[in-house]
This record gives structure tokens, sequence and C-alpha cells, in this order.
């Protein structure tokens, strides 16, 4: 019999919606339960990352074949995490349809989806953080680092759009990120189906 492979369970949001601390939040309360989770980061690449941050807005197309790029060389890699258990990321290739689709002309934008959709692994479920842009803002400013392109509030205005878009059409559920740490990650787990549980080992 064929084992059935694991849910690759995307936390998507503008930056400061607070994917990566839910998303550990989640990984931690399964593995505790004693359930087989992996976490995900986007881009794997640091380097791919830095490259297609660098290009910026200036040239978003090019920004998004590097991001596709990065998802190219490691789906061989999330393909065998799944094969293991449930995966959780934050950021998947909407992350990218997101953020440079939405300053591209439609056609363009259609087959850079087209794209994505053949190049990356497609998300089993799709959470969306859904936060104020402005208090994202304020959420990134505390973090004592140089703001990038993607951390400006016209930037994140637009992505807010876009993602909502996504979550009206593609029926994800949505959650409200400006909840505690502790409600959200009640609110998530009421969302999401329960992983499988560890099959005891078969004694010898």
């Amino acid at each position: 019999m064929t084992r059935k492979r694991g849910r690759l369970i995307v936390l998507e949001g503008i930056d400061g919606s607070g994917k990566s601390t839910l998303a550990d939040a989640l990984a931690r309360r399964w593995r505790s339960a004693g359930r087989p989770v992996a976490r995900w980061h986007e881009p794997s690449d640091p380097d791919l990352g830095a490259r297609a941050a660098l290009v910026g807005r200036s040239n978003p197309w090019a920004a998004a074949l590097i991001f596709t790029l990065d998802r190219a060389v490691t789906r061989p890699q999330l393909e065998r995490l799944l094969v293991r258990s449930d995966v959780i990321a934050d950021r998947s290739f909407y992350s990218t349809l997101a953020y440079q689709g939405s300053l591209l002309a439609p056609p363009a934008r259609r087959r850079l989806e087209t794209l994505l959709r053949r190049v990356a692994v497609a998300p089993d479920v799709v959470l969306l953080l859904d936060l104020k842009p402005e208090t994202a803002l304020e959420r990134v400013g505390h973090r004592g680092k140089a703001r990038s392109e993607f951390e400006r509030l016209a930037t994140l205005r637009r992505v807010a759009r876009a993602y909502r878009g996504f979550a009206r059409k593609e029926g994800w559920s949505v959650l409200g990120a400006g909840q505690t740490p502790g409600e959200l990650l009640a609110d998530a787990e009421r969302r999401l189906p329960l992983p499988r549980r560890r099959r005891p080992a078969r004694r010898v």
C-alpha cells in the first residue's frame, strides 16, 4: 500500500503578522503530543533570498523568478520531509504572487502563477494571518533592523489586498493576527485538522 504523504500547511501574511512565531508554536505543540511535524522556511536558500531582495521593486519579474528558482532547487528536500511528516511553512508561492505578482500587469501575473504552480509544491492548507498594515509596520520597527523594501506601508497595504483576494478566491481560513500569540495559536488549532499520530514501533 502506498503511504499517504504528509500535509503542507502554510501560513501566509504580510511582514510582521507573526507567521514564524505561530508556525514554531504549532510545531512545538504537535511534537509534544507525539505527532510528526517538520518546519519549512521560504526562501530556503538565503543567498537567493538576498539576491531577490536586491532586485526589489525595480524588477519584480526578476525577483519572482529568483524566488521560483529557490523553490525548484529545494523541492526535493521538501518532498522528502512530506514523506515522513506534516510540514508547517511560513510562506509559499502565494507570497511571491502577493509581493511581486501584485506589481505585474495581469498577463505577466498569470504567466507567473502558471509557472509557480508547475514548479512549487502546492499547499494542502493555507491560513492567512490578517493584520492591519499600520500595526505590522509598528511590529517590524521594533525588530531593530533596517526596513527592507518589503516593509514599507504602501507595500504592506498592496500585499495585504492581494492576500485577501487570494483568501476569498481560494477559500483560505483567515485569522485575526492582532490577537495575542496564545489566542492566535488556539485559533489556528481550531482551524486545523490534527495531523496523524506516529504509529508505535513494531517489536521484533
